[in-house]
């Protein structure tokens, strides 16, 4: 693994600026292509899985999150109130008090239950610059975020196939964790809510990780303070841990905004609130993903997918149409012209693309390309429309192997 700041620099996917600040980077283009392919993927996985989307504003009231209990126990972490008239607005550390107003917007059935809300969604931590590093530790984060209103019946379950979807994003992102943990609450703290709550959510959380055999360690000190968590925790390069994903069990949230569902007894009840997150931070997840691939991105995450290098000048229009063809087609794909070096430079400049496709004087007689693919496997010359047919069906599965077709090489 390489340092996902020395990489991000190398490939122009991110940087910074003394005027815009520490802890706030801003993308470059291929670091936004990427990241946009990511935010796409994210939200598939979610509306298969039943959640709806949303949007909340970064701002809120300074009362909003007195009510949360984000003011009094967060408070260190949060940008400083703004004043408007006699209003104080404060940049919101957290997404879940939105959510729990949208969920009360209206009222609320047992039949409506489990409500999925998902967002990706902008949210502020007051870091001291000492702490702040790359796109690990920032002071502006984009949280692939959600929360699950249900009842209590139905908590392991929504817990369990959010667990199950994080697993599975692992796996198509090829992230490997370094460990589970079910982070607790330490013998002495500022944490709300009863102790029977707490052993109750434990329990719950607990269930979770024996149901999905995964070994894990129970750390006092680590829970949030309305509630345990399952933490999935990632290393870096120089292997420091922290936390990319988590599920938790709050009971607390909807008891402080007074949220209810009808029953099918006709009463009011309580809902409980399941904080879930797959990835954790657009940024903490882009910075392992710079690191574990070392650039090389999956075929459907990287900036360009297809690479079409003419050898000549004489190639360039039919190059040019390949190119046109992959664009149609949803590719990624650039040409990479003679004027940029020689076939061999260029080839080496992007041996981090997945698909070169190399056109010589042969090629355009017979209308082919011929493809290199960045694990060294060479198809024979095909058809550009099958090239690129092939090239997108692997994309679009988000498979792990380059080319399905090897025993034609």
């Amino acid at each position: 693994m390489q340092d996902h700041r020395k990489l991000g620099r190398e490939l122009e996917l991110f940087g910074s600026d003394p005027l815009i600040g520490a802890g706030l980077p801003y993308w470059l283009p291929d670091g936004a292509v990427v990241r946009h392919a990511l935010e796409e993927y994210l939200r598939e996985v979610e509306r298969h899985a039943g959640y709806q989307h949303v949007y909340s504003p970064v701002l809120g009231k300074r009362e909003l999150y007195e009510i949360s209990g984000h003011w009094s126990h967060y408070r260190e972490h949060m940008f400083p109130p703004m004043n408007l008239g006699d209003e104080q607005v404060v940049l919101r550390p957290s997404l879940c008090p939105h959510h729990a107003l949208i969920y009360r917007s209206q009222a609320r059935s047992y039949r409506e239950l489990p409500l999925r809300i998902a967002e990706l969604g902008g949210m502020y931590r007051s870091e001291l610059s000492g702490v702040l590093g790359g796109l690990t530790r920032v002071r502006s984060i984009q949280l692939n975020d959600a929360h699950i209103f249900c009842t209590i019946d139905q908590v392991a379950a929504e817990a369990s196939a959010a667990l199950a979807l994080i697993r599975a994003a692992y796996r198509d992102l090829g992230i490997q964790p370094v460990g589970y943990r079910l982070s607790l609450p330490a013998q002495q703290g500022e944490y709300v809510g009863e102790p029977a709550m707490w052993r109750r959510a434990a329990e719950l959380l607990t269930g979770v990780l024996d149901d999905a055999g995964v070994d894990y360690r129970a750390e006092a000190g680590e829970a949030a303070f309305y509630g345990p968590k399952i933490d999935v925790q990632i290393a870096d390069h120089a292997g420091r841990e922290s936390t990319l994903s988590t599920i938790q069990v709050d009971f607390h949230q909807p008891a402080q905004f007074d949220l209810h569902y009808v029953g099918s007894d006709g009463a009011q009840h309580r809902p409980v609130m399941v904080h879930r997150s797959i990835i954790g931070s657009m940024e903490r997840a882009m910075a392992q993903l710079i690191e574990i691939h070392g650039g090389a991105f999956p075929a459907w995450l990287a900036p360009t997918q297809l690479a079409v290098l003419p050898v000549s000048d004489a190639e360039v229009p039919a190059a040019q149409d390949c190119v046109r063809q992959g664009i149609a087609a949803g590719l990624r794909a650039r040409l990479v012209a003679p004027s940029q070096g020689s076939l061999g430079a260029r080839i080496r400049a992007d041996r981090r693309v997945p698909y070169q496709a190399v056109i010589g004087e042969r090629e355009v007689a017979g209308r082919q390309v011929a493809l290199r693919l960045r694990n060294g496997h060479r198809p024979a010359a095909l058809p550009v429309t099958e090239a690129v047919a092939g090239i997108r069906a692997n994309v679009v599965a988000r498979s792990v192997d380059l080319w399905a077709a090897t025993d034609r090489e």
